[in-house]
Parts: structure tokens; C-alpha cells; sequence
């Protein structure tokens, strides 16, 4: 059975740091590009970043150079280090999994970013 499940998330002040996890069963995580989306309340689903099979990464203009996004094959794991994090990076945050055809969500980790 295929399963994503994200954690790290939560409510930090402005300018403060997340780390968000995403762990991979059933499936060959490695051969999979995996990605974290984010939807705020009352907009659509946006991309956040993306990292292939072979660590390419691809970041929305607006997280760069404050998110990093890495892979840990090893543990099935895609990680999402959010620094410098400002308000409007308050959203669910979903992981998924892309293969061709093949894309699979996780539930989502609430980010809540607030003084």
C-alpha cells in the first residue's frame, strides 16, 4: 500500500524555521520525483519545490533561498527545511510522489506562521 506521511509541522513566529518530513512506504521511493505543495485558505494548490530521481530541484520563485529540499533514499524520506518562514507561508503543506502518470498526496502538515 502505497503511503505518504508528512510531520513537522506547526506554528512558528516570523523569521523562525521548520523542518518538514514526508515518509515514503510502498513503492521504490528512489526511482520517484517527489515534491511539497502548499494550499492557504481560499486559494488553490501552488508548488512549493520539487526534487527528481537524480536530486534536481525546482523552487517557486517565492521560497527560494529560504527552503531547501533534500532526499534521503535510504529512509524513503524527502525533507523541506523552511528558514526565514514570513506569514504568507501559511498553508497546508502536502507531499507527493510523481512517476509518469503515477501521482500519489499525503494528508498534509498544518504551517502556521504568526506572531
Amino acid at each position: 500500500q502505497v503511503q505518504l506521511v508528512e510531520s513537522g509541522g506547526g506554528l512558528v513566529q516570523p523569521g523562525g524555521s521548520l523542518r518538514l518530513s514526508c515518509a515514503a512506504s510502498g513503492f521504490i521511493f528512489r526511482l520517484y520525483t517527489m515534491g511539497w505543495y502548499r494550499q492557504a485558505p481560499g486559494k488553490q494548490r501552488e508548488l512549493v519545490a520539487t526534487i527528481s530521481s537524480d536530486d534536481t530541484t525546482n523552487y517557486a520563485d517565492s521560497v527560494k533561498g529560504r527552503f531547501r529540499l533534500s532526499r534521503d533514499n535510504a529512509k524513503n524520506t524527502v525533507y523541506l527545511q523552511m528558514n526565514g518562514l514570513i506569514p504568507e507561508d501559511t498553508a497546508i503543506y502536502y507531499c507527493n510522489a510523481r512517476r509518469g502518470a503515477y501521482l500519489k498526496w499525503g494528508q498534509g502538515t498544518q504551517v502556521t506562521v504568526s506572531s
